[in-house]
């Protein structure tokens, strides 16, 4: 038996390749929005970092290695977002890929890939 397994009368053909490609998706999907979350919140952290060194009268070579470090930080924000999108279009791609009626839809794993789609789109909607 290859792609999809044989299930006895009442039980439907699940395609075991799709579920696997759609979880990977899904944790793809997943990982990308936390890591945009995240170097989001550590470039705005650094950024307050560096303000409150300029206010408090940081030696200024200290206030320059924290704003380089602000900037790498904020820099991977553009290509973990680029990342998000192009993650988010294979997810689209294959979730919409699955024909009406295959036992894939009713699927616990297809539905979690719906939901992180929709939870990445929006995240990559709010993103600037």
């Amino acid at each position: 038996m290859s792609g999809a397994e044989m299930g006895d009368a009442d039980t439907p053909v699940v395609d075991k390749e799709l579920l696997k490609k759609i979880k990977i998706k899904t944790g793809v999907v997943k990982r990308l929005t936390k890591e945009v979350d995240y170097y989001e919140k550590e470039a705005n952290k650094l950024k307050e970092k560096v303000v409150k060194m300029k206010a408090e009268g940081a030696d200024e070579h200290d206030v320059r290695k924290q704003t380089e470090v602000a900037q790498e930080s904020e820099s991977m924000v553009p290509d973990t977002r680029r990342r998000l999108k192009a993650a988010i279009e294979e997810l689209r791609n294959l979730l919409s890929g699955v024909p009406t009626g295959d036992p894939v839809l009713d699927t616990e794993d297809f539905k979690t890939g719906q939901t992180v789609l929709q939870d990445g789109v929006a995240k990559s909607e709010t993103a600037a």
